[in-house]
């Protein structure tokens, strides 16, 4: 399996270079980030503070890993060729403090507030893949075709997946709009090898957006890798941004390691919507240490003391061994065994919008 899967990098390798994609090497290969060591970074690569086990878990067995899931994982008989979707068009925008949100797919989401068009790791590709011929395919179609995108002004960049860094798709933005990207060390550099300007900061570090309107970066349990030889040299966050009307808080991709890392994002402000990956949770019938489920963001919903919640992170590409359907079904039960009213967690269909509620002030239903 080793030899089949080496070849499998010799050809993909190939084949990134003849379509003049990111290839094994670049300038910047050896080291993304320099900088003084800290809690989650020894001076070379990144790590949870509170624990390998998200840090790559069974998908970084070796550095072939990346590739190994690309040929060989995602493809179950229990998923669907595809999924019937039906592409909405958003609004240009949405004003003062109304909030409106639209799944586009996997963890994609388009947040309207404010005047603000915000992007979450925007992946409108085909696979999950460094190669556009192997990996797993996409099932459900993006719900806002990219011609009926908005003007978007912000960006928020998680990590450098596949299924959550789309290259080709962060170049026409980046061409169209020339929005502030926000990131965790590291990707900048990446993303300016691709001719892409983005503003990476650490854990704790704030980017100021507008008046009023502040993105602050906070920690995740994950890792990253965008292909065999750069494991965990860029960092992986969540975000949390202030905003007029309630703040807005994305979990990014996160396993659970301790389940403080909610409570951590907590502040005095109320969350009026939270973005929480709910599936890819099972790597073959085993737990993955590199996603929570829809339990655990039940469970960060209630520490961050958020007024309502969409669930993302599932039903689009098939990365591992759930039913296309289950982490929806899981939610609806953790929800139901809670007692926490449905329509406050909710999950949407890819093109599907939600205008979210106003809530009351910092005292408020956020911090019940």
């Amino acid at each position: 399996m080793r030899i089949i899967f080496a070849v499998a990098t010799v050809v993909a390798t190939l084949g990134l270079i003849a379509a003049g994609g990111c290839s094994a090497a670049g300038p910047h290969r050896d080291r993304f980030y320099t900088g003084p060591v800290s809690e989650h970074f020894d001076g070379r690569k990144f790590f949870n503070p509170d624990g390998e086990q998200g840090t790559g878990g069974q998908e970084k067995q070796s550095n072939l890993g990346l590739l190994e899931r690309a040929f060989g994982k995602g493809q179950h008989s229990s998923w669907p060729k595809s999924v019937p979707v039906t592409p909405s068009v958003p609004p240009a925008r949405v004003a003062g403090t109304a909030m409106r949100v639209t799944w586009i797919g996997h963890a994609t989401a388009l947040i309207q507030t404010n005047g603000l068009n915000i992007l979450l790791d925007p992946v409108w590709s085909e696979r999950d893949s460094p190669v556009a011929f192997a990996g797993p395919r996409r099932v459900r179609e993006p719900g806002v075709r990219f011609a009926d995108l908005p003007k978007i002004d912000l960006v928020l960049l998680s990590h450098n997946h596949y299924d959550h860094l789309d290259l080709a798709v962060m170049g026409k933005l980046w061409r169209r709009d020339h929005p502030l990207i926000v990131t965790g060390l590291g990707n900048d550099v990446l993303l300016a090898d691709h001719g892409i300007k983005a503003v990476a900061r650490d854990w704790g570090g704030t980017v100021a957006v507008a008046p009023g309107v502040i993105v602050t970066l906070h920690r995740a349990h994950h890792w990253s890798a965008h292909w065999v030889d750069d494991h965990d040299l860029t960092l992986w966050t969540a975000f949390r941004v202030t905003l007029p009307g309630g703040d807005l808080y994305y979990a990014g991709d996160t396993g659970p390691g301790d389940m403080k890392w909610g409570l951590e994002a907590r502040t005095e402000r109320p969350v009026r919507l939270a973005v929480l990956p709910i599936g890819a949770i099972k790597l073959e019938g085993a737990p993955s240490g590199n996603h929570i489920g829809p339990a655990e963001a039940v469970t960060a919903f209630g520490q961050l003391g958020a007024a309502y919640a969409l669930g993302v992170h599932w039903g689009t590409f098939e990365l591992t061994s759930e039913a296309i359907d289950e982490p929806p079904q899981l939610l609806a039960k953790v929800l139901a065994e809670k007692h926490i009213e449905a329509g406050r967690f909710r999950v949407l269909e890819a093109g599907g919008a939600w205008e979210i509620p106003a809530i009351a002030g910092p005292e408020g239903i956020a911090s019940r």
